[in-house]
């Protein structure tokens, strides 16, 4: 049996129950919307049939930003990161609904999938919105947006590719504030002076931020551009 002190470090808690129409999802959609996790990096024109700016969103909850940007936009292509499998089936049922051809879904821990499936420099947009906050100090080692993370994300956006986040939870935008400022592959597209950027015209308002709009939760958004110098 693994040492439980060797095992990684989790930003998530896999949770949730899932419907009988997720189950079905998962067990026959799987084959044209999942991505298998594996060692070798993905051809992501092979996977998409053509060549394409390309998004990638890591926990993408239920789903509805992911899928109203890829019905949005036709000309881009994106890849979802979710290890929640209700979410996952969700948006399977809603990709075979609007039979959109520009998504696909992994189920694998984003870290492993920037890590060993990504090329570098091959992304154009990375989206991480509304991580979880882990709230308690004892828990904080648990956050999503820690150096090393931002190492891969830097490692798979081309020169001048954007990273966008957004929290409703101000201890953790300041935390992203600080990792990413003392980052030296990210430059802020927040204006001088400002430590935040307006929220994208394009992002859907999703359930989740209508949730926090009733409950008073200001969001925060950050920006950053991949500096092609580092």
């Amino acid at each position: 049996m693994a040492n439980p002190a060797h095992r990684p470090i989790r930003s998530f808690v896999v949770r949730g129950r899932l419907t009988d129409a997720q189950h079905s999802a998962l067990l026959h959609l799987a084959p044209f919307y999942e991505v298998p996790f594996g060692a070798e990096t993905l051809d992501l024109d092979l996977l998409f049939g053509r060549s394409a700016p390309r998004c990638i969103e890591i926990g993408f909850g239920n789903a509805d930003n992911l899928l109203a940007l890829a019905a949005a936009h036709p000309e881009r292509d994106f890849l979802g990161i979710e290890v929640h499998a209700p979410g996952v089936g969700r948006a399977m049922l809603e990709i075979e609904r609007q039979q959109l051809a520009n998504v696909r879904l992994s189920r694998q821990d984003a870290v492993d999938v920037l890590r060993a499936q990504i090329a570098p420099g091959c992304i154009d947009e990375v989206l991480i919105l509304f991580p979880d906050p882990w709230h308690k100090k004892r828990h904080h080692k648990r956050r999503l947006i820690q150096t090393a993370f931002l190492d891969l994300i830097a490692r798979v956006l081309k020169p001048g590719g954007r990273l966008r986040l957004a929290t409703d939870w101000e201890p953790y935008a300041l935390h992203m504030l600080a990792a990413l400022g003392r980052h030296p592959a990210f430059v802020s597209e927040a204006e001088s002076g400002a430590l935040f950027v307006s929220r994208p015209d394009e992002r859907p308002l999703t359930r989740f931020e209508r949730r926090g709009a009733r409950l008073g939760h200001k969001v925060f958004d950050l920006s950053y551009l991949r500096d092609a110098s580092h």
